[in-house]
């Protein structure tokens, strides 16, 4: 099957519903024979079900590509090596790997518990990792490969309820950068995309005023195949050159994030006290302060 991707094999987790089942499926038609992974487990992670994963190997297959399912969970070790290993051995290697699945257990944060906590963290950023690193050695085997790791403007800008789901997605985009950094010499690539698009995890954020219910409206017009694209290329050997950057898609629109970096400065040169900083670091920081702002206050205009 000739497309963008062809020859390659990827392997996407959370691909049986939402972003990963159209990234998985767009991955196919674009010539990769695709592991499909979910677990099939409701958005806070509960229950299994190996229904979606081998729904989406299905319409893969109805639309003449390749797939295989695997309904392991990425949050322990061992079944990260042993999706690799399914993979390997149905198609021979391993060319992509997209790090999407996730749960949520918003809550505010004097109300969290340790396993509204846990449980985040173990998914999100244990399970990036542990597929990450059970790649890796063939990655560097094959002197090439490319990770896409999903992030978050809730992590990367900020959001109410989310600390759990804020701290998992922020990790993700230094784990993204580490292994761009740790892995270029391979010929490796590792970037992040902060995906827009109306999920089951959209559906669950609470909207209680009239502003809040209408921008819940307004992102139900940008759908999962909205990710898919971009997704797909940075897969994509089209793509070289490009590691270590966070992108967002939002209906129509891509964005290239910023990433910390120093914007201010101030010293002295017989050394610093509270007191003397009482005195000055208001004054001179204070315009530059990155506002307790959340995702919709910074991206404040419809979808385009």
């Amino acid at each position: 099957m000739a497309g963008i991707v062809a020859g390659k094999v990827a392997i996407v987790t959370g691909a049986g519903r939402g972003i990963g089942r159209a990234i998985a499926e767009l991955m196919a038609q674009e010539g990769a024979r695709v592991v499909v992974c979910d677990i099939g487990a409701s958005l806070q992670g509960a229950g299994l079900d190996s229904g979606p994963a081998h729904d989406v190997v299905a319409a893969i297959k109805q639309a003449g590509g390749e797939a295989i399912a695997s309904t392991l969970s990425i949050a322990e070790p061992p079944n990260a090596d042993k999706i690799v290993k399914a993979a390997v051995d149905a198609f021979g290697r391993v060319d992509i790997l997209v790090n999407n699945a996730g749960i949520l257990r918003d809550v505010i944060f004097h109300k969290m518990s340790w396993s509204d906590w846990s449980d985040v963290i173990n998914v999100h950023l244990h399970g990036s990792f542990n597929m990450s690193r059970a790649v890796a050695s063939l990655f560097r085997e094959q002197g090439s490969g490319a990770y896409v790791h999903m992030t978050s403007t809730s992590g990367l800008v900020g959001n109410f309820g989310q600390a759990n789901y804020m701290a998992a997605k922020l990790g993700i985009m230094g784990l993204s950068r580490g292994i761009a950094l740790d892995m270029a010499r391979f010929g490796v690539r590792s970037n992040c995309i902060a995906p827009f698009a109306f999920t089951r995890m959209i559906e669950s954020i609470p909207a209680q005023t009239e502003i809040e219910k209408q921008r819940v409206q307004l992102l139900a017009q940008m759908t999962p195949e909205k990710i898919a694209p971009l997704t797909v290329y940075l897969g994509a050997d089209a793509a070289e050159g490009i590691s270590g950057q966070v992108f967002a898609v939002r209906n129509n629109e891509i964005f290239l994030f910023n990433q910390p970096r120093p914007i201010r400065t101030i010293h002295r040169s017989d050394g610093w006290t509270p007191e003397k900083l009482a005195a000055q670091l208001k004054g001179a920081f204070g315009p530059s302060f990155t506002p307790l702002e959340r995702s919709g206050d910074v991206f404040d205009w419809d979808p385009i």
